[in-house]
């Protein structure tokens, strides 16, 4: 990172991907625990997408590797597109009534 600016959005990019996977509860206790097992679920198909896509643009590069911030930042993006899909399909009520 080289800029002020850079690292604003970076960190930017970090609270926005925090902020789609919050899940709130009656309580902080509660949202805490709810939104770290939004993350601890979402993480590893979120990190599995990342490296797919960071593998084949780095192939299109002729193996020049990625940067690392570059590749938070796809993950984080793709982290923020996971977390508002689920968020729908939860706050939807998907499958609820069907359950006895």
């Amino acid at each position: 990172m080289q800029s002020t600016k850079e690292k604003i959005s970076f960190y930017l990019s970090a609270f926005v991907y925090l902020l789609f996977n919050l899940r709130l509860a009656g309580d902080l206790a509660g949202s805490l625990r709810a939104t770290f097992m939004q993350i601890l679920h979402t993480a590893p198909y979120v990190a599995g997408a990342a490296w797919v896509l960071i593998a084949f643009l780095q192939y299109m590069a002729d193996g020049r590797k990625m940067l690392w911030e570059r590749r938070f930042r796809l993950f984080f993006m793709i982290g923020i597109i996971a977390g508002l899909f689920f968020a729908i399909y939860e706050y939807a009520g998907v499958g609820v009534g069907m359950q006895q």
